[in-house]
């Protein structure tokens, strides 16, 4: 795969003043074509882990050989729960592989997946994301790879962190043809609940947006042919991990 970079023409500036009046901004054709073409491709060979929550709000992690040794009677308990608290504005179930974790734990090191991790957090990155933003204290990106098949969603939430350290968040989009009725849109809420923008699935897009309006991502339908494809996480400003 060639090098990651940032496409030349970038209209920073433009990106930096639709951000500063909408908090907002869709970046289409973010990587060379091909360099995402590869990256996309790269995600089919991902251990993927399905991440939920239970009762009491803590993380539960399930990989495919995990969720298949359960019974059928736990894994309906484990879904009916999810959905029960869904109902209720908590929770989210979708497909997940944790890039940074697995960048500094060094798993499988020639995966293409590692040069997406090393590019985010590059010099250059993130110093184009700092610019678009309007902030130049930025240290680092955190990263996530996500799967939403059918049936998958996240409830309405913000995102500021443990300690404010979450500037902005992203999704990069690696989902071609994409349909308004299959779902899985990112949508953003106003005080009535109302849905405010709403944006679609897109391949090699990059969506910055920031966190603290209240969004979520609608559940994938259960005709949607295919599964929805993101790398998503913030822009931080707390100290680099190492």
């Amino acid at each position: 795969m060639a090098s990651i970079r940032l496409r030349p023409g970038l209209d920073v500036s433009a990106y930096a003043d639709e951000y500063q009046r909408t908090k907002l901004v869709q970046i289409s054709d973010f990587l060379d074509a091909n360099v995402a073409t590869v990256l996309e491709r790269s995600l089919a060979s991902l251990p993927w882990q399905l991440v939920c929550q239970n009762e009491n709000g803590q993380n539960l992690l399930f990989s495919k050989q995990e969720w298949a040794a359960l019974s059928q009677d736990r894994r309906g308990e484990i879904v009916r729960g999810m959905h029960e608290r869904a109902a209720r504005n908590l929770g989210y179930m979708y497909l997940t592989f944790p890039m940074i974790e697995a960048y500094l734990q060094r798993q499988a090191p020639e995966h293409p997946i590692h040069a997406l991790t090393e590019f985010f957090n590059s010099p250059a990155f993130i110093a184009f994301a700092g610019a678009v933003i309007g902030y130049p204290h930025l240290t680092k990106v955190s990263a996530h790879a996500t799967s939403y098949s059918p049936g998958h969603y996240l409830t309405r939430h913000s995102d500021e962190g443990e300690m404010y350290e979450r500037r902005a968040a992203y999704t990069f989009g690696f989902s071609r043809d994409w349909q308004p009725d299959w779902g899985g849109l990112l949508v953003f809420l106003d005080d009535d609940m109302n849905i405010s923008r709403g944006f679609l699935p897109r391949f090699n897009t990059l969506t910055i947006f920031d966190g603290v309006a209240v969004h979520a991502v609608t559940a994938v339908a259960p005709f949607a042919p295919r599964s929805r494809l993101t790398v998503t996480g913030w822009f931080r400003d707390d100290p680099p991990a190492g």
